[in-house]
């Protein structure tokens, strides 16, 4: 018996190492969780308590968990309900994880929690209204999950809750009057949820301590109610991206604490209310894109504003002198109103100015001298007013400008020399003015100058050589000006030469040597100018030249069969002095207007050349005109004839009538060519919409036939049948030209029968080259110049259109890919026109896209923007930099966008890059990667606008230093939006 107990003493210190109760309940909630980062590893049954475990907290006197933060870990699995069990459990953070299912109502066990964090997971269905019952909860964060249904009632119960997030679910109930009960509520932020159209609940006024009121994207209508005016330590009202209506309450001006008013996207209208002078502490002030009138109150600009945004409203009225008494005015931004008068003469002499935009609008007078006067000034954005006078010299000094347009204005005068040659500047835009004087030898100052844009002015004088040290130069316009002088030798060392527009100016001399080195140049227009000397061969070795305009002068010789080599959308050699014979694919009759009034030009075109002779050769001519014409009329009849015949035996054949056959471009090859080539053995390919040819036509040249389904297949694209398809397609098409859209050539429908012509891309699609074994084909430089193909693409359908084009569909399978590995946007069939005036974008009936690239907030409110597409094309980016489908097994539950931003958190950007791209471009791919994360972005309201990610591209390609944060290791991107796109918002 003695040894016995010997035996259990020496036992008992062992046994007081085990794990206790708390561990034991951790660890039953390791292995309900997949942990793929093994960030649980540490959590070890072998020790005495979770307390030293990664993401468990203790308190120091009892010893016991009341803290357990696993955040961005990556975590799978349902809501582990075992937490619970912690008694003293007060934090329970699992944010940025992928906890799925729905969220059991039995979590109001866990009864000492004071702060719950849920925020970006895949939790589904209804929110419990046990959470209630949680007596000590402060912080409740369930934002970005699939939360659907109602909100509940019952959390009018919460007693000492403070902050309540549920941004970014699928609510789709109306917004309860019980959460005006919550007395001690401080944050309340509902953004972007599907709600029942409905108004601002008056009750919210009773939320005396309430400090963040955001409800932008929740479908509110009707005025802002009065009742708000009692939210006394209101700090930040956010009411943006809804339908609100009526005047802004003059009541607002009672929120004594406000610090920011974000009204902007509703339909508000009237004038700004009086008082706003009583706002001492407002930093932020934003009210565009609304239906405003009337004029700026004085009292406005008596606060000491941190930003004034009032764009895109219909203010009418001059901005008042007092604004220069801000002394904090950073941002003035009131561009798209019609607003007149001029600006205050001392405006920036007090403050530090950082960016003012004030286009659009009907301004007048000179432009203030003092608006840089602090040398804080970034972007000077005053375009299409009609300020006049000069640019003032003091803006020389302005060392920190990066952005200036000053385009469609009066300003005259020449241009202050040292304003030529900002160090920082890479957007210099002067276009519509009637500014004079030369361009400043000092421009070589100007090295991150990537636009120069002088056009339509009266420069003269001789074009500096020192542009061509401007190594980041992508476009230079000068067009309709008086420069002089030779072009200069050393443009050829500008090797991210786009653009080079000099049309309409008075330069003689030749066209310097060495041009093969533009080999990013897609643009030539030295139209109307006194070259001379022989078009050099090399131009034809230009690879993706697509507009060359040499017309109107003194050009001689004969024209190099080089040029064939290119892919012209534009070819102009008139008016010049070339002879010989046309280079043979040039020589038809779809170029005849490129070689009109070449006297010595020649080729297979009849009349091309002047006749010659007279007297009697003029009579035997008349002569034989007089038979030829005789003939003529009896050949058409045969030729009638033989065609009613022919139609009528093609309809037998075919059972076809090619009642409507319209072009879009001029055609070489006819219906019936296109139609006896439609054959099993020259079909490339075959979608939802029909089956995709490739036609060799007679003249030797190839395109693309597109014959639709008798019916397309709903849910391809989701249109509601082919002539909804085939009209969008044409419709779209027929009326767009740029080099990165797909050439419609023409189309035909009869009916039963539709046909859609366009330019054969031998190399497929993007989609085909990357997932198809073709990868390899793809090094990163190719991939690069896709990726900004594409973009300017989408960039030219959402800016530059009028009204703008929504695509719909962006995804790799719709980006074809040339013979150079050039990139163009195809497949219209679902694309949307969408007002400039539209709010939020147009409802759809239907979803349209693919699966794994459709913007997330597009599956639910089916809404169409812009910033759908966005989302869409920082898929393909992301397919570029990865190698991967948008969907694929290996991701689980996720799609592309969640793998790569878990895995670059968890094992860092080596783990996503394709493994085939070579390493020397890792740092570029990661700059483009962060791109496409930015365009990806959860929010719409962060997604760059398209001319802005283009900018992007260009800056990241171009070695420009990344602008992503990191923060404790974690990605991170941050980019600042452009001020002058129109409606965009970080």
């Amino acid at each position: 018996m003695f040894p016995f107990l010997l035996f259990l003493l020496f036992l008992t210190p062992h046994l007081t190492h085990s794990l206790n109760q708390e561990g034991l309940f951790l660890q039953q909630v390791k292995q309900s969780l997949s942990d793929p980062g093994h960030y649980l590893s540490s959590w070890n049954d072998r020790d005495d308590t979770p307390c030293n475990w990664t993401g468990i907290n203790c308190n120091n006197s009892t010893h016991r968990v009341d803290s357990v933060v696993l955040s961005n870990f990556g975590l799978e699995g349902p809501f582990p309900t075992l937490l619970c069990r912690l008694s003293s459990l007060s934090s329970l953070s699992l944010d940025n994880n992928y906890i799925n299912g729905s969220l059991p109502v039995d979590v109001s066990m866990c009864q000492n929690l004071k702060l719950l964090n849920l925020s970006l997971n895949n939790l589904v269905g209804p929110i419990p209204a046990t959470l209630s019952l949680l007596p000590n909860l402060r912080t409740l964060d369930l934002s970005i999950n699939n939360f659907s249904g109602e909100i509940p009632a019952s959390f009018g119960e919460f007693r000492q809750l403070e902050t309540l997030i549920l941004v970014n679910n699928l609510l789709n109930e109306s917004i309860p009057i019980s959460l005006g009960n919550i007395s001690t509520l401080k944050v309340l932020q509902l953004a972007y949820n599907p709600f029942i159209p409905g108004r601002i609940p008056s009750q919210l006024g009773n939320l005396a301590n309430l400090e963040v009121l955001y409800l932008s994207g929740c479908h509110l209508i009707g005025p802002i109610p009065d009742s708000l005016s009692r939210l006394t330590r209101l700090k930040r009202l956010e009411l943006t991206y809804n339908n609100l209506t009526g005047s802004i309450p003059s009541s607002i001006t009672q929120l004594k604490s406000i610090v920011e008013i974000e009204l902007y996207w509703n339909n508000l209208s009237g004038v700004l209310p009086s008082g706003l002078s009583n706002l001492t502490t407002l930093l932020i002030f934003d009210v565009s894109t609304n239906q405003l009138t009337g004029t700026i109150p004085d009292e406005l600009c008596e606060l000491e504003l941190g930003s004034l945004n009032l764009q895109e409203n219909r203010f009418e009225g001059s901005v008042p002198e007092i604004i220069t008494r801000s002394t904090k005015l950073h941002e003035l931004k009131l561009f798209n109103n019609k607003l007149t008068g001029s600006l205050p003469s001392e405006l920036g002499k007090n403050s530090p100015l950082q960016i003012i935009d004030i286009s659009y609008n009907a301004f007048s007078g000179e432009i203030p001298k003092f608006l840089c006067e602090k040398g804080a000034l970034t972007d000077l954005i005053l375009m299409h007013n009609s300020f006049s006078g000069e640019i003032p010299e003091s803006y020389g000094n302005c060392k920190n400008l990066s952005r200036v347009r000053l385009k469609q204005n009066n300003l005259s005068g020449s241009v202050p020399e040292s304003f030529w040659g900002l160090p920082h500047v890479s957007y210099l835009e002067l276009e519509g003015n009637s500014l004079s004087g030369n361009i400043s030898r000092m421009i070589s100052g100007a090295y991150n100058l990537s636009q120069l844009l002088i056009s339509k002015n009266q420069f003269s004088g001789l074009i500096p050589e020192e542009i061509g040290s401007l190594n980041n130069l992508v476009k230079f316009s000068g067009s309709d000006n008086r420069l002089t002088g030779p072009i200069p030798g050393s443009f050829v060392k500008l090797s991210e030469l786009g653009t080079l527009d000099l049309n309409n100016n008075e330069l003689f001399g030749k066209i310097p040597e060495g041009i093969q080195a533009w080999k990013r140049l897609s643009e030539l227009n030295l139209a109307n100018n006194r070259l001379y000397g022989e078009i050099p061969s090399e131009i034809g070795s230009l690879p993706v030249l697509n507009y060359l305009d040499l017309s109107g002068n003194h050009f001689s010789g004969k024209i190099p069969i080089e040029l064939q080599n290119l892919k012209l959308l534009t070819l102009n050699l008139s008016n010049n002095w070339l002879s010989g014979d046309l280079p043979p694919h040039y020589a038809n009759e779809n170029y005849r207007n490129s070689f009109l009034g070449n006297p010595g030009l020649c080729g297979d075109l009849p009349d091309l050349c002047p006749s010659v002779g007279g007297g009697k050769k003029e009579e035997n001519l008349w002569i034989f005109r007089s038979i030829f014409m005789l003939a003529g009329i009896v050949l058409i009849v045969g030729v009638v004839g033989f065609y009613w015949k022919y139609r009528t035996y093609k309809e037998n054949k075919k059972g076809l009538a090619m009642s409507k056959w319209k072009s879009f471009h001029k055609l070489g090859f006819s219906e019936f060519e296109i139609m006896d080539c439609l054959n099993e053995e020259n079909v490339i390919g075959s979608g939802g919409s029909g089956k995709v040819y490739k036609v060799v036509l007679s003249n030797g040249e190839i395109v693309a036939v597109k014959k639709l389904w008798g019916g397309i297949k709903k849910g391809e694209g989701s249109v509601d049948s082919e002539r909804d398809w085939f009209e969008a397609e044409v419709e779209t098409l027929g009326r767009i030209r740029h080099k990165n859209i797909v050439r419609l050539w023409c189309c035909y429908d009869t009916g039963d029968c539709k046909l859609l012509v366009y330019e054969y891309m031998p190399n497929g699609s993007l989609g085909d080259l990357l997932h198809s074994g073709k990868g390899g084909l793809l090094d990163w430089p190719t991939r690069y110049q896709i990726a900004l193909d594409a973009a300017e693409g989408l960039s030219y359908l959402h800016h530059d259109c009028v009204p703008s084009i929504v695509h719909r569909d962006v995804k790799s399978n719709n980006i074809l890919i040339d013979g150079e590995f050039r990139a163009r946007v195809a497949d219209f069939g679902v694309a949307k026109v969408v007002a400039a005036v539209s709010k939020g974008g147009e409802p759809m009936s239907v979803i349209a896209g693919s699966c794994g690239y459709i913007a997330p907030e597009y599956a639910y409110t089916l809404r169409v923007n812009e910033k759908s597409d966005i989302y869409s094309f920082g898929v393909v980016i992301l397919e570029l930099v990865t190698g991967k489908c948008p969907t694929d097994p290996e991701f689980g539950e996720k799609d592309l966008v969640k793998w790569v931003s878990t895995t670059i958190n968890q094992k860092g950007i080596d783990h996503v890059i394709d493994p085939t791209l070579e390493s020397k471009y890792k740092e570029e791919i990661s700059k483009i990667l962060d791109i496409g994360l930015l365009c990806a972005g959860l929010l719409p309201i962060n997604r760059p606008a398209m001319r802005k990610v283009v900018k992007l591209l260009q800056e990241a390609g171009a070695g420009n230093k990344s602008k992503r944060v990191h923060k404790d290791g974690k990605f991170s991107p941050y980019y600042q939006e452009d001020a002058s796109d129109q409606g965009s918002r970080v």
